[in-house]
């Protein structure tokens, strides 16, 4: 009999302590997004529940069934007859066709695990067309750049690039390239490209002609059917920076390379707008036996600047560079505020070959 009341006793307290326990209860439990439209991106919807228990009701977790689902729910503890929600959002990037996804709510109710459902169909995005191989267009004919870099090239060294051209009409066209001469030259594989076929310009860049060290911008004109063309549209621009070659110097003739010495920047204070011709002057010297030759100044900014420097500084010697401003530009004076360009000098020094110098000014 004893046992028999022990065992009632423990029945009520399970009963009680069920009774106390908090319980969800959720509006829906499943949801369906319908068709949705890949481009247009995320979806949302929100699961309401209840806690119609006795005690108050925490979410330990939620959790989806896979990584393009994310939940976020109420994370504070819900009390009997208060409500709380989880938002669920769903990505289609790179998901076309039918999807349903599970979302596991766990939690301290009487019911410790509930699953959630969304669903839907996504329709892809358009296809998109594909990339035109030879988006440049020159009378008719297609390539597939209107620019060649050969990047840095040593003195007395040459190179050649390539570009791709292609006769995307119903019609011949024939093809030939005025060339600027100044150590550019060039040939066409295909003079006459009938209709689908494809040729390419070869184009040769050849240091030992060019005179200038540094920058070498030239421009190459496409002949189109016989017509000579000398504007934009039928332009290649051509890029190339030449350098000394120092690969080649003896040991001694390092050891006696020119040295320059020069600070690194002309500062011409606050000046007035509209003048021209300010001129500043800075001292530059050659630490070694042998001679140092400015190879060349460039000035990518010749309306503002105009420099000019001793071009052969013999050994322990000073030279001079000179840059004259023009605070005149478009015919306008300048706009008051703080002004910076760069200069670059271009030496037969192995160690500083190219030294960059800027000039700044404040106008008033």
């Amino acid at each position: 009999m004893k046992k028999f009341f022990s065992l009632l006793s423990m029945v009520f307290v399970a009963v009680a302590m069920m009774a106390q326990q908090p319980k969800i209860t959720f509006e829906k439990t499943e949801h369906d997004f319908g068709k949705i439209n890949e481009a247009d991106g995320r979806v949302t919807t929100i699961f309401n529940f209840r806690n119609e228990g006795m005690a108050p009701l925490v979410l330990s977790n939620v959790r989806a069934s896979c990584g393009c689902t994310t939940p976020n729910w109420t994370r504070e503890p819900i009390n009997p007859g208060e409500t709380g929600q989880i938002t669920v959002t769903y990505n289609p990037n790179g998901r076309p066709g039918r999807f349903q996804k599970t979302i596991t709510v766990t939690s301290n109710a009487e019911e410790a695990s509930v699953k959630l459902y969304i669903k839907g169909e996504v329709i892809p995005k358009p296809a998109q067309p594909a990339p035109d191989s030879y988006p440049v267009k020159m009378g008719g004919l297609s390539l597939k750049a209107d620019n060649v870099n050969f990047g840095t090239i040593k003195k007395g060294q040459s190179a050649t690039k390539e570009i791709e051209y292609a006769n995307k009409t119903d019609k011949d066209i024939t093809v030939a390239m005025l060339l600027p001469g100044k150590g550019v030259d060039g040939q066409v594989t295909l003079e006459v490209v009938k209709p689908n076929q494809t040729g390419k310009l070869v184009i040769l860049f050849d240091s030992k002609q060019s005179k200038l060290y540094g920058p070498n911008e030239l421009p190459i004109y496409l002949i189109i059917n016989g017509k000579k063309q000398t504007t934009n549209e039928f332009r290649i621009n051509v890029k190339a920076e030449v350098v000394e070659d120092f690969t080649k110097l003896t040991t001694a003739e390092k050891q006696n390379a020119p040295i320059i010495e020069i600070q690194g920047a002309i500062d011409f204070g606050t000046v007035a707008a509209g003048k021209k011709g300010l001129k500043k002057s800075i001292q530059f010297g050659n630490n070694n036996a042998n001679p140092l030759i400015i190879r060349r100044i460039y000035n990518a900014n010749p309306t503002l600047l105009s420099c000019t420097a001793t071009g052969t500084v013999k050994a322990n010697k000073k030279g001079v560079l000179t840059v004259a401003l023009n605070t005149i530009q478009d015919g306008k004076p300048m706009p008051a505020g703080q002004y910076s360009r760069q200069i670059t000098l271009y030496t037969n020094d192995p160690q500083r070959s190219k030294v960059n110098i800027t000039v700044k000014w404040t106008v008033k």
